[in-house]
């Protein structure tokens, strides 16, 4: 067995065999990701952000819920007053 200082000057590998090998070490190593199985499939969310997607959907469905209570509310005091919207004008903006 040679000492290590005598392997480096060696001559390398050839081209031709640096590419065999090189490839299969790629077929070996790369590892397959299962595309989406329809068009605008998402990839699943990592698991360490399923917590923050959660609150973000609760603060979603909360505002939407509260802002429809609110308009709901609004509208049943106009409506006690005798106050009529404008049925051109949309009530809220979308």
């Amino acid at each position: 067995m040679s000492a290590p200082d005598e392997r480096s000057d060696a001559a390398p590998l050839p081209e031709s065999v640096r590419d065999h090998l090189g490839h299969e070490l790629r077929t070996v190593y790369t590892v397959e990701t299962p595309g989406p199985r329809f068009l605008g499939d998402e990839p699943e969310v990592p698991v360490k952000f399923e917590p923050q997607i959660k609150r973000l959907e609760t603060r979603l469905k909360t505002h939407e819920e509260g802002t429809e209570a609110v308009e709901q509310a609004l509208e049943r005091i106009l409506d006690a007053f005798g106050v009529a919207l404008p049925e051109d004008k949309p009530r809220r903006p979308e």
